[in-house]
Protein backbone atom coordinates (compact mmCIF):
# COMPACT_ATOMS: atom_id res chain seq x y z
CA UNK A 1 0.00 0.00 0.00
CA UNK A 2 1.36 3.58 -0.83
CA UNK A 3 0.89 6.25 1.79
CA UNK A 4 -1.55 8.39 -0.47
CA UNK A 5 -3.25 5.23 -0.99
CA UNK A 6 -4.44 4.88 2.83
CA UNK A 7 -7.13 6.61 4.77
CA UNK A 8 -6.23 8.10 8.12
CA UNK A 9 -2.21 7.96 7.50
CA UNK A 10 -1.27 10.54 4.96
CA UNK A 11 -0.92 13.59 7.15
CA UNK A 12 -0.10 12.66 10.23
CA UNK A 13 -1.63 12.84 13.63
CA UNK A 14 -5.29 14.03 14.38
CA UNK A 15 -3.79 15.63 17.76
CA UNK A 16 -1.55 17.52 15.27
CA UNK A 17 -4.07 19.26 13.48
CA UNK A 18 -6.11 20.68 16.47
CA UNK A 19 -2.99 22.15 18.17
CA UNK A 20 -2.04 23.84 14.67
CA UNK A 21 -5.45 25.25 14.85
CA UNK A 22 -5.25 26.79 18.40
CA UNK A 23 -1.80 28.25 17.33
CA UNK A 24 -3.43 29.72 14.26
CA UNK A 25 -5.79 31.12 16.09
CA UNK A 26 -3.43 32.50 18.97
CA UNK A 27 -1.14 34.47 16.04
CA UNK A 28 -4.41 35.63 14.10
CA UNK A 29 -5.64 37.84 17.12
CA UNK A 30 -1.59 39.06 18.59
CA UNK A 31 -1.37 40.17 14.24
CA UNK A 32 -4.71 41.28 13.85
CA UNK A 33 -4.22 45.47 13.13
CA UNK A 34 -4.67 47.58 16.44
CA UNK A 35 -7.10 50.06 15.09
CA UNK A 36 -9.35 47.72 13.71
CA UNK A 37 -9.15 45.49 16.49
CA UNK A 38 -10.59 48.48 18.87
CA UNK A 39 -13.53 49.44 16.34
CA UNK A 40 -15.06 46.32 15.51
CA UNK A 41 -17.89 44.90 17.11
CA UNK A 42 -16.29 42.33 19.62
CA UNK A 43 -19.09 39.82 19.39
CA UNK A 44 -19.59 39.60 15.31
CA UNK A 45 -15.43 39.39 15.14
CA UNK A 46 -15.40 36.01 18.15
CA UNK A 47 -17.97 34.84 15.81
CA UNK A 48 -15.93 34.80 13.20
CA UNK A 49 -12.94 33.45 14.82
CA UNK A 50 -14.95 30.93 16.19
CA UNK A 51 -16.18 29.58 13.14
CA UNK A 52 -13.45 29.92 11.43
CA UNK A 53 -10.88 27.46 13.70
CA UNK A 54 -14.36 25.18 14.42
CA UNK A 55 -14.23 21.77 13.18
CA UNK A 56 -16.86 19.75 11.27
CA UNK A 57 -16.02 15.55 11.70
CA UNK A 58 -17.05 13.89 8.90
CA UNK A 59 -20.21 11.48 9.16
CA UNK A 60 -20.67 8.60 6.95
CA UNK A 61 -23.68 7.70 5.17
CA UNK A 62 -22.92 4.31 4.47
CA UNK A 63 -26.34 3.26 3.81
CA UNK A 64 -26.31 5.42 0.97
CA UNK A 65 -22.90 3.07 -0.69
CA UNK A 66 -22.83 2.19 -4.08
CA UNK A 67 -20.88 -0.62 -5.92
CA UNK A 68 -18.68 0.94 -8.99
CA UNK A 69 -18.15 -2.02 -12.14
CA UNK A 70 -15.27 -4.34 -11.75
CA UNK A 71 -12.00 -2.78 -13.63
CA UNK A 72 -9.03 -4.59 -14.79
CA UNK A 73 -5.84 -4.26 -12.43
CA UNK A 74 -2.12 -5.25 -13.17
CA UNK A 75 -0.89 -7.61 -10.01
CA UNK A 76 2.51 -8.39 -9.07
CA UNK A 77 2.28 -12.42 -7.98
CA UNK A 78 6.18 -12.68 -7.44
CA UNK A 79 6.26 -14.58 -3.89
CA UNK A 80 2.84 -16.70 -4.43
CA UNK A 81 3.29 -20.78 -4.03
CA UNK A 82 0.88 -20.86 -6.58
CA UNK A 83 3.08 -19.18 -9.49
CA UNK A 84 6.61 -20.89 -10.90
CA UNK A 85 8.29 -17.55 -10.74
CA UNK A 86 12.36 -18.25 -10.99
CA UNK A 87 13.49 -15.31 -11.34
CA UNK A 88 12.00 -12.99 -9.00
CA UNK A 89 14.15 -9.66 -9.74
CA UNK A 90 11.49 -8.85 -12.43
CA UNK A 91 8.05 -8.01 -11.54
CA UNK A 92 5.57 -10.86 -12.78
CA UNK A 93 2.57 -8.93 -13.73
CA UNK A 94 -0.45 -11.17 -13.73
CA UNK A 95 -4.46 -9.35 -14.55
CA UNK A 96 -6.56 -8.97 -11.33
CA UNK A 97 -9.55 -7.55 -10.67
CA UNK A 98 -10.19 -4.24 -8.87
CA UNK A 99 -13.58 -3.47 -7.37
CA UNK A 100 -14.74 0.01 -5.53
CA UNK A 101 -17.00 1.02 -3.40
CA UNK A 102 -18.34 4.56 -3.25
CA UNK A 103 -19.36 5.69 0.42
CA UNK A 104 -20.64 9.54 0.97
CA UNK A 105 -19.82 11.70 3.87
CA UNK A 106 -20.83 14.98 5.08
CA UNK A 107 -18.21 17.51 6.95
CA UNK A 108 -14.36 18.08 6.49
CA UNK A 109 -13.29 15.27 4.30
CA UNK A 110 -10.00 16.51 4.86
CA UNK A 111 -9.71 15.05 8.40
CA UNK A 112 -10.02 11.55 6.71
CA UNK A 113 -5.92 12.31 6.13
CA UNK A 114 -5.27 12.19 10.06
CA UNK A 115 -5.07 9.26 12.69
CA UNK A 116 -7.24 9.75 15.12
CA UNK A 117 -6.07 9.31 19.03
CA UNK A 118 -6.81 5.41 18.74
CA UNK A 119 -5.63 4.17 15.67
CA UNK A 120 -4.80 0.49 14.52
CA UNK A 121 -1.53 -0.43 12.49
CA UNK A 122 -3.23 -1.95 9.32
CA UNK A 123 -4.40 0.32 7.07
CA UNK A 124 -7.38 1.09 5.16
CA UNK A 125 -7.00 1.14 1.43
CA UNK A 126 -9.29 3.75 0.12
CA UNK A 127 -9.12 7.47 -0.80
CA UNK A 128 -11.44 10.76 -0.47
CA UNK A 129 -12.57 11.58 -3.99
CA UNK A 130 -15.28 14.83 -3.39
CA UNK A 131 -17.77 14.22 -1.17
CA UNK A 132 -17.01 10.43 -0.92
CA UNK A 133 -14.34 7.66 0.35
CA UNK A 134 -13.60 5.13 -2.01
CA UNK A 135 -12.94 1.93 -0.86
CA UNK A 136 -11.03 -0.59 -3.35
CA UNK A 137 -10.72 -4.40 -2.83
CA UNK A 138 -8.36 -5.88 -5.54
CA UNK A 139 -7.13 -9.61 -6.26
CA UNK A 140 -6.77 -12.01 -8.70
CA UNK A 141 -9.58 -14.36 -9.67
CA UNK A 142 -8.92 -16.95 -7.62
CA UNK A 143 -8.74 -15.21 -4.49
CA UNK A 144 -12.03 -12.93 -5.33
CA UNK A 145 -15.58 -13.46 -3.76
CA UNK A 146 -18.58 -11.95 -3.13
CA UNK A 147 -18.19 -13.37 0.43
CA UNK A 148 -14.64 -12.06 0.57
CA UNK A 149 -15.05 -8.26 -0.52
CA UNK A 150 -18.31 -7.97 1.41
CA UNK A 151 -16.80 -9.55 4.50
CA UNK A 152 -13.52 -6.86 4.23
CA UNK A 153 -15.77 -4.10 3.39
CA UNK A 154 -17.80 -4.72 6.65
CA UNK A 155 -14.34 -4.59 8.91
CA UNK A 156 -13.65 -1.31 7.08
CA UNK A 157 -16.38 0.42 7.25
CA UNK A 158 -16.62 -0.83 11.01
CA UNK A 159 -13.43 0.45 11.21
CA UNK A 160 -13.73 3.84 9.79
CA UNK A 161 -16.65 4.50 12.10
CA UNK A 162 -14.97 3.84 15.28
CA UNK A 163 -12.16 5.84 13.60
CA UNK A 164 -14.55 8.91 12.83
CA UNK A 165 -16.41 8.32 16.84
CA UNK A 166 -12.90 9.26 18.00
CA UNK A 167 -12.01 12.21 15.90
CA UNK A 168 -15.83 13.32 16.24
CA UNK A 169 -15.18 13.24 20.25
CA UNK A 170 -11.67 14.92 19.92
CA UNK A 171 -13.59 17.67 17.56
CA UNK A 172 -16.38 18.64 19.76
CA UNK A 173 -14.00 18.72 22.79
CA UNK A 174 -12.03 21.23 20.53
CA UNK A 175 -14.94 23.13 19.59
CA UNK A 176 -16.29 23.85 22.89
CA UNK A 177 -12.92 24.95 24.21
CA UNK A 178 -12.38 27.28 21.09
CA UNK A 179 -15.26 29.74 22.23
CA UNK A 180 -13.88 30.50 25.28
CA UNK A 181 -10.91 30.74 23.79
CA UNK A 182 -11.63 33.13 21.31
CA UNK A 183 -12.70 35.55 24.18
CA UNK A 184 -10.14 35.12 26.40
CA UNK A 185 -7.54 35.84 23.93
CA UNK A 186 -9.52 38.90 21.78
CA UNK A 187 -10.47 40.33 25.68
CA UNK A 188 -6.70 40.28 26.74
CA UNK A 189 -5.44 41.73 23.22
CA UNK A 190 -7.93 44.57 23.38
CA UNK A 191 -6.65 45.26 27.01
CA UNK A 192 -3.13 45.06 26.29
CA UNK A 193 -3.85 47.56 23.68
CA UNK A 194 -6.09 50.14 25.72
CA UNK A 195 -2.80 49.51 28.57
CA UNK A 196 -0.44 50.91 26.05
CA UNK A 197 -2.49 53.50 24.84
CA UNK A 198 -3.26 54.77 28.33
CA UNK A 199 0.86 55.01 28.07
CA UNK A 200 1.09 56.78 25.31
CA UNK A 201 -1.50 59.37 26.59
CA UNK A 202 0.22 59.81 30.31
CA UNK A 203 3.38 61.42 28.47
CA UNK A 204 1.42 64.40 28.17
CA UNK A 205 1.84 65.39 24.16
CA UNK A 206 -0.73 65.15 21.45
CA UNK A 207 -1.11 61.62 19.51
CA UNK A 208 -0.71 61.46 15.72
CA UNK A 209 -3.03 58.82 14.86
CA UNK A 210 -2.85 56.87 12.04
CA UNK A 211 -4.20 57.63 8.38
CA UNK A 212 -7.50 56.08 6.77
CA UNK A 213 -8.48 54.17 10.01
CA UNK A 214 -11.16 52.12 9.41
CA UNK A 215 -14.12 52.14 11.52
CA UNK A 216 -15.46 48.23 11.19
CA UNK A 217 -13.63 45.12 10.81
CA UNK A 218 -13.89 43.73 7.60
CA UNK A 219 -11.94 40.01 7.14
CA UNK A 220 -8.83 40.41 5.07
CA UNK A 221 -9.48 38.03 2.48
CA UNK A 222 -7.77 38.78 -1.50
CA UNK A 223 -9.85 38.52 -4.70
CA UNK A 224 -9.88 35.13 -6.22
CA UNK A 225 -10.57 33.24 -9.31
CA UNK A 226 -12.49 30.81 -8.84
CA UNK A 227 -10.18 27.12 -9.24
CA UNK A 228 -11.48 25.07 -11.99
CA UNK A 229 -10.69 21.64 -12.40
CA UNK A 230 -10.97 19.53 -16.01
CA UNK A 231 -12.12 16.25 -15.14
CA UNK A 232 -11.24 13.29 -17.18
CA UNK A 233 -12.15 12.82 -20.81
CA UNK A 234 -14.53 10.07 -21.34
CA UNK A 235 -14.57 7.87 -24.17
CA UNK A 236 -16.16 9.54 -27.28
CA UNK A 237 -15.93 12.68 -25.62
CA UNK A 238 -14.34 15.74 -28.07
CA UNK A 239 -13.75 17.89 -25.21
CA UNK A 240 -13.51 18.65 -21.44
CA UNK A 241 -16.35 19.73 -19.33
CA UNK A 242 -15.19 22.61 -16.64
CA UNK A 243 -15.99 21.90 -13.36
CA UNK A 244 -15.81 24.12 -9.79
CA UNK A 245 -14.14 22.70 -7.03
CA UNK A 246 -15.95 22.10 -3.86
CA UNK A 247 -13.72 24.09 -2.35
CA UNK A 248 -14.51 26.76 -4.28
CA UNK A 249 -18.33 26.43 -4.19
CA UNK A 250 -18.03 26.12 -0.82
CA UNK A 251 -16.81 29.84 -0.06
CA UNK A 252 -19.61 31.11 -3.00
CA UNK A 253 -22.20 29.48 -0.59
CA UNK A 254 -20.38 31.04 2.23
CA UNK A 255 -20.12 34.95 0.96
CA UNK A 256 -23.77 34.65 0.21
CA UNK A 257 -24.41 33.89 3.40
CA UNK A 258 -22.71 36.37 5.07
CA UNK A 259 -24.95 39.15 2.47
CA UNK A 260 -28.19 37.08 3.93
CA UNK A 261 -27.19 37.49 7.73
CA UNK A 262 -26.93 40.97 6.86
CA UNK A 263 -31.07 40.89 5.56
CA UNK A 264 -31.90 39.20 8.11
CA UNK A 265 -30.74 41.37 11.08
CA UNK A 266 -31.90 44.64 8.99
CA UNK A 267 -35.48 43.05 7.35
CA UNK A 268 -36.72 46.88 7.25
CA UNK A 269 -34.20 47.71 4.85
CA UNK A 270 -34.52 44.88 2.53
CA UNK A 271 -38.60 44.12 2.76
CA UNK A 272 -39.75 45.76 -0.10
CA UNK A 273 -36.97 44.11 -2.53
CA UNK A 274 -38.63 42.22 -5.56
CA UNK A 275 -36.46 39.12 -6.21
CA UNK A 276 -34.28 41.30 -9.12
CA UNK A 277 -33.66 43.77 -6.32
CA UNK A 278 -32.53 41.03 -3.94
CA UNK A 279 -30.31 39.19 -6.63
CA UNK A 280 -28.32 42.45 -6.70
CA UNK A 281 -27.79 42.17 -3.10
CA UNK A 282 -25.23 39.32 -3.70
CA UNK A 283 -23.72 40.30 -6.78
CA UNK A 284 -21.67 42.98 -5.50
CA UNK A 285 -19.60 41.03 -2.53
CA UNK A 286 -19.32 38.47 -5.30
CA UNK A 287 -18.04 40.48 -7.48
CA UNK A 288 -15.40 42.11 -4.66
CA UNK A 289 -14.28 38.44 -4.15
CA UNK A 290 -14.21 36.99 -8.10
CA UNK A 291 -12.70 40.21 -10.85
CA UNK A 292 -13.38 37.48 -13.40
CA UNK A 293 -11.75 34.50 -15.06
CA UNK A 294 -8.20 33.95 -17.39
CA UNK A 295 -11.10 34.91 -20.52
CA UNK A 296 -11.92 38.46 -18.72
CA UNK A 297 -15.57 36.76 -18.19
CA UNK A 298 -16.83 37.93 -14.39
CA UNK A 299 -20.35 37.55 -12.99
CA UNK A 300 -23.30 37.53 -15.03
CA UNK A 301 -26.83 37.10 -15.02
CA UNK A 302 -29.31 36.39 -17.73
CA UNK A 303 -32.96 36.09 -17.24
CA UNK A 304 -34.29 38.01 -14.21
CA UNK A 305 -33.13 36.18 -11.08
CA UNK A 306 -30.24 34.36 -12.82
CA UNK A 307 -26.50 34.71 -10.67
CA UNK A 308 -23.77 32.35 -12.38
CA UNK A 309 -20.11 32.17 -13.22
CA UNK A 310 -19.28 31.46 -16.57
CA UNK A 311 -15.87 29.73 -17.99
CA UNK A 312 -15.29 29.63 -21.60
CA UNK A 313 -18.76 30.31 -22.55
CA UNK A 314 -20.20 27.83 -19.83
CA UNK A 315 -21.82 27.70 -16.68
CA UNK A 316 -19.82 26.27 -13.53
CA UNK A 317 -22.06 27.86 -10.62
CA UNK A 318 -25.94 29.07 -11.16
CA UNK A 319 -28.14 30.31 -8.25
CA UNK A 320 -31.72 31.39 -8.62
CA UNK A 321 -33.03 33.59 -5.85
CA UNK A 322 -36.45 33.27 -5.18
CA UNK A 323 -39.32 34.65 -2.76
CA UNK A 324 -40.87 31.80 -0.99
CA UNK A 325 -44.28 31.27 -2.48
CA UNK A 326 -45.15 27.45 -1.96
CA UNK A 327 -43.54 24.08 -3.16
CA UNK A 328 -44.65 24.19 -6.67
CA UNK A 329 -42.61 27.66 -7.40
CA UNK A 330 -39.67 26.03 -5.44
CA UNK A 331 -39.76 23.00 -7.97
CA UNK A 332 -40.02 25.15 -11.00
CA UNK A 333 -37.09 26.81 -9.53
CA UNK A 334 -35.25 23.82 -9.45
CA UNK A 335 -36.30 22.93 -13.31
CA UNK A 336 -34.84 26.27 -14.39
CA UNK A 337 -31.82 25.21 -12.62
CA UNK A 338 -32.06 21.86 -14.15
CA UNK A 339 -32.73 23.49 -17.44
CA UNK A 340 -29.31 25.57 -17.77
CA UNK A 341 -27.18 23.09 -16.01
CA UNK A 342 -26.29 21.11 -19.18
CA UNK A 343 -22.96 19.44 -18.21
CA UNK A 344 -21.87 17.08 -15.34
CA UNK A 345 -20.72 18.37 -12.00
CA UNK A 346 -22.50 21.74 -12.39
CA UNK A 347 -23.03 23.52 -8.54
CA UNK A 348 -26.29 25.20 -8.04
CA UNK A 349 -28.25 26.85 -5.55
CA UNK A 350 -31.41 27.80 -5.06
CA UNK A 351 -31.65 31.07 -2.09
CA UNK A 352 -34.80 31.42 -0.73
CA UNK A 353 -36.60 34.44 0.89
CA UNK A 354 -39.56 33.95 3.60
CA UNK A 355 -41.76 37.25 4.04
CA UNK A 356 -44.22 34.37 5.68
CA UNK A 357 -44.22 34.03 9.70
CA UNK A 358 -43.89 30.24 10.20
CA UNK A 359 -40.33 29.90 9.03
CA UNK A 360 -40.35 26.45 10.70
CA UNK A 361 -42.76 25.30 8.64
CA UNK A 362 -41.14 26.51 5.54
CA UNK A 363 -38.06 24.74 6.12
CA UNK A 364 -39.90 21.74 6.54
CA UNK A 365 -41.99 22.33 3.05
CA UNK A 366 -38.67 23.32 1.38
CA UNK A 367 -37.17 19.25 2.10
CA UNK A 368 -40.32 18.06 1.09
CA UNK A 369 -40.24 19.88 -2.26
CA UNK A 370 -36.80 18.72 -3.33
CA UNK A 371 -36.87 15.42 -2.02
CA UNK A 372 -40.42 14.56 -4.40
CA UNK A 373 -38.56 16.40 -7.04
CA UNK A 374 -38.65 13.61 -10.55
CA UNK A 375 -34.60 14.39 -10.68
CA UNK A 376 -34.07 14.51 -6.77
CA UNK A 377 -31.12 10.96 -5.93
CA UNK A 378 -30.25 12.03 -2.32
CA UNK A 379 -29.38 13.89 0.47
CA UNK A 380 -26.40 15.09 1.83
CA UNK A 381 -27.34 16.55 5.02
CA UNK A 382 -27.18 20.08 6.63
CA UNK A 383 -24.85 22.96 5.39
CA UNK A 384 -25.64 25.31 7.98
CA UNK A 385 -29.02 25.93 10.30
CA UNK A 386 -30.91 26.58 7.03
CA UNK A 387 -29.15 25.10 4.35
CA UNK A 388 -29.74 21.99 2.52
CA UNK A 389 -27.14 20.29 -0.01
CA UNK A 390 -28.57 17.26 -2.26
CA UNK A 391 -27.28 15.55 -5.13
CA UNK A 392 -29.34 15.54 -8.65
CA UNK A 393 -29.39 14.32 -12.25
CA UNK A 394 -29.84 15.29 -15.36
CA UNK A 395 -33.59 15.29 -16.51
CA UNK A 396 -32.87 13.45 -19.40
CA UNK A 397 -30.06 11.01 -17.94
CA UNK A 398 -29.90 10.01 -14.26
CA UNK A 399 -26.19 9.26 -14.41
CA UNK A 400 -25.53 12.81 -14.85
CA UNK A 401 -25.19 14.36 -11.46
CA UNK A 402 -24.78 17.98 -10.04
CA UNK A 403 -24.61 19.23 -6.07
CA UNK A 404 -27.37 21.68 -5.15
CA UNK A 405 -28.13 23.56 -2.09
CA UNK A 406 -31.36 25.35 -1.23
CA UNK A 407 -30.60 27.98 1.24
CA UNK A 408 -33.23 29.58 3.20
CA UNK A 409 -33.57 32.68 5.14
CA UNK A 410 -36.04 34.95 7.01
CA UNK A 411 -36.91 38.36 6.10
CA UNK A 412 -40.03 38.60 7.59
CA UNK A 413 -42.36 41.44 5.70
Amino acid sequence: MTRDDLLFYEQGEFRNVLESLKTGLKDEIQHLDRERLLKTNEDELCKYLVSKYTLEAPVLHDDKKVAHPAEDVDIDVRGRFDYAIIDDDEPHIVKGTSITIAIPFEGDGHLFHFRPSAYSLSGIRGTVVGNEIHLRYRGLPQDMSTEKIKKDMDQDISRIKDYLQTISRDAETHNKSIEVEVKTLVTARKERILKDEGLVGGLGIPIKRREQDDATYFVPVARRKPVIERPKMQEGTATREPVLQEEEYNHILELISWMALVMERSPQAFRDMDEESLRWQFLVPLNSHYEGLATGETFNCTGKTDILIRYEGKNVFIAECKIWHGQKSLSEAIDQLLGYASWRDTKTAVILFNKNQNFSAVLSQIQEAVKGHSCFKRELGKHGETSFRYVFHQPSDEARELLLTVMAFNVPQ
